[in-house]
């Protein structure tokens, strides 16, 4: 059985494709992705495969039993890019996708939520039996911002005291190991989130515990936040959708204490102070 990965070369498809080669034969994994020659050190099967080339979708997925649709980056043009590849999908014969959605696509006011949503949709109409997996905001969302954080001695964003369900990329890449591997998901929908939710307060608390710095969060207003983040080098329309999102964690948009995601891993979610202590090793090695 082929198993097909979309994007195997971000954060998310690499750790899922060495994953999946400690449970699965390496001649039965395939990359797909825009560029073969990134996917070189993989060790796996490389195929072109580029959303916005529809051309390219047919010969990708020719042979391809299970697909693993790991969502485009392309905000705003991905409903149209995974309706391309559902279709390719069909036409060849592909037999089970499993999609990185969301947490609570019917029911957020995220602003990436009707994209998947849409894509959701049209899995179902595809009549390809699969399984959403309705992703939380990952911890590295946050640990990533550690070094400003520790240069600037402030933790900001607009989230109030929204609780985070957060939870690590590998967290997540278990989770789609673990339905890739076994049928049985086929037709469900999977809210998948962290154990634990913290606030951005609790987060900056644990980073001061652990750094030895005094890191206080700092609740900005949403345009003030965006306008810092633009102030960083993030293009505008993206600082103010990071803004925005924010103010959806604040409504307690990114919260889930269902904890399906550590019922399929079979194990505890990765706790904050791990996450955070893993964060500032690799920051104190890259100084």
């Amino acid at each position: 059985m082929k198993i097909g990965i979309t994007g195997a070369t971000g954060h998310l498809g690499r750790l899922v494709v060495a994953k999946m080669k400690e449970r699965a034969a390496t001649d039965d994994l395939v990359a797909l992705v825009r560029s073969p020659q990134k996917a070189a050190d993989l060790g796996i099967e490389a195929r072109e495969a580029s959303y916005d080339k529809p051309e390219t979708l047919q010969h990708a997925l020719q042979g391809i039993d299970t697909l693993l649709l790991i969502s485009g980056n392309e905000v705003g043009k991905r409903a149209r890019q995974h309706q391309h590849i559902i279709d390719a999908a069909r036409q060849n014969g592909v037999q089970r996708i499993v999609y990185t959605s969301v947490l609570h696509a019917d029911n957020t006011s995220v602003s990436l939520a009707p994209e998947h949503l849409a894509t959701e949709q049209a899995l179902k109409a595809s009549g390809i039996p699969h399984t959403i997996l309705r992703n939380g905001w990952y911890t590295e969302n946050y640990t990533a911002s550690i070094p400003g954080a520790l240069a600037g001695g402030a933790f900001i964003g607009s989230a109030g005291e929204g609780k985070i369900s957060a939870a690590t990329r590998e967290d997540f890449a278990e989770a789609a190991v673990a339905v890739l591997t076994c049928e049985e998901h086929d037709g469900k929908v999977y809210e998948l989130a962290g154990d634990e939710a913290f606030t951005l307060s609790e987060f900056a608390a644990e980073l001061s515990r652990q750094s030895g710095q005094d890191i206080p969060y700092k609740n900005l207003p949403e345009a003030d936040y965006a306008a810092a983040l633009t102030s960083f080098g993030i293009p505008e329309e993206m600082a103010k959708a990071i803004a925005n999102w924010d103010i959806s964690v604040s409504k307690g948009d990114l919260f889930d204490d269902s904890r399906q995601l550590s019922k399929l891993i079979k194990r505890p979610t990765t706790p904050l102070p791990d996450a955070v202590g893993g964060a500032l090793k690799h920051t104190s090695a890259a100084g």
